[in-house]
């Protein structure tokens, strides 16, 4: 099969497709072996592949982990299993980046009728992390102000969406006038600032009538910055560092402000928490089914595994808004007459 193998730590654009033998799924650890057809593209799949994020599987091995496919014909169903040949199903394996992954039926979840595989590879690490985010570790409420920066990325727009469910009010922050309209448009915020003006923060505490963010989700690296704009018994949350550099807080703006700073690792909730992963994922499957939360893809979709490193490298460069995906098989992969039930599949 084709793959988009790592063999030694380098840069994604310096890693081409190559031609591996197809994984092999053991039904009595819970495996089944998943068609691949699409897949989301995420910031810290550039760094996995040069060796620098903290989830490093031993080399070689296949990039990419956020996928939705079908469950193969080749597989055998483990007992216990919910699923069967033709399934479509989303989730989480490591190897997302090739025509099929070995993964664990109890990282799957079965895709909602209203989504395609392409915005259903979007879900499992991204809409969730957003929702964990803004309800779990920042527990935003009705009436408060939510500063998401980096508002027009996969899981910006996700948090705009996410905090607008709440009753929350929005301000986005982006670096384009394309990627603020999206922040609108497509995330519902209520407000949006470049943060590339200085002195960006005064328009945060203008449009918050002086008292400032009750609420800051931050991807990107912006937690000091944003210290200077959120009120009193702000709630800030750390999501990942899109910047590339890890901020060194100074404890005297927390106690200032009597803020409190918590982080969202949504991958390590999946092995420390799954009771968590369980009750968060069917709340977003919820959000997802009625509608009142939808995956926001790129406007260019990536077709085949050849187009990763340009797409991952599109990511580095901030050229994307909303999630970027590649689609590595064409077709919806629905069985006919295939009725997925949703609830009692998870």
């Amino acid at each position: 099969m084709k793959a988009f193998q790592v063999t030694e730590h380098a840069h994604p654009s310096k890693i081409k497709v190559s031609e591996i033998p197809s994984p092999k799924a053991d039904p009595e650890k819970g495996q089944v072996l998943v068609d691949v057809y699409a897949a989301g593209l995420n910031f810290f799949d550039i760094l996995q592949s040069q060796g620098k994020y903290q989830t490093q599987p031993p080399l070689p091995f296949v990039l990419g982990s956020e996928l939705a496919g079908i469950i193969s014909s080749e597989s055998e169903i483990p007992e216990g299993c919910p699923y069967d040949h033709g399934d479509r199903v989303f989730g989480y394996a490591q190897g997302a980046y090739a025509e099929q992954v070995v993964a664990d039926w109890r990282a799957l979840v079965p895709v909602p009728e209203n989504l395609s595989l392409e915005e259903a590879a979007t879900v499992f690490l991204t809409i969730t992390t957003s929702y964990a985010a803004i309800v779990d570790r920042a527990n935003a409420q009705e009436g408060e102000w939510v500063l998401v920066h980096a508002g027009a990325g996969g899981v910006g727009l996700a948090a705009c969406q996410v905090a607008k469910v709440r009753g929350c009010k929005v301000i986005a922050t982006a670096s384009s006038n394309e990627k603020r309209k999206a922040c609108i448009e497509l995330g519902g915020a209520d407000e949006v600032v470049d943060y590339t003006k200085m002195n960006w923060q005064d328009e945060v505490k203008r449009i918050t009538g002086g008292k400032g963010a009750d609420v800051v989700f931050d991807p990107v690296g912006m937690i000091i910055p944003s210290l200077k704009c959120v009120a009193w018994n702000a709630r800030l949350v750390v999501v990942g560092f899109a910047a590339g550099s890890i901020e060194n807080i100074p404890a005297n703006l927390l106690l200032l402000k009597q803020v409190a700073v918590t982080g969202i690792f949504w991958g390590g909730t999946q092995s420390k928490d799954p009771s968590s992963v369980f009750r968060v994922t069917a709340a977003v499957l919820d959000l997802l089914s009625s509608g009142t939360v939808k995956p926001v893809l790129y406007k260019k979709m990536y077709k085949g595994l050849e187009t990763v490193s340009e797409g991952l490298g599109d990511i580095e460069q901030r050229k994307v808004w909303g999630k970027a995906v590649v689609r590595i098989r064409d077709g919806a992969g629905e069985k006919e007459g295939q009725k997925d039930d949703v609830k009692a599949k998870l």
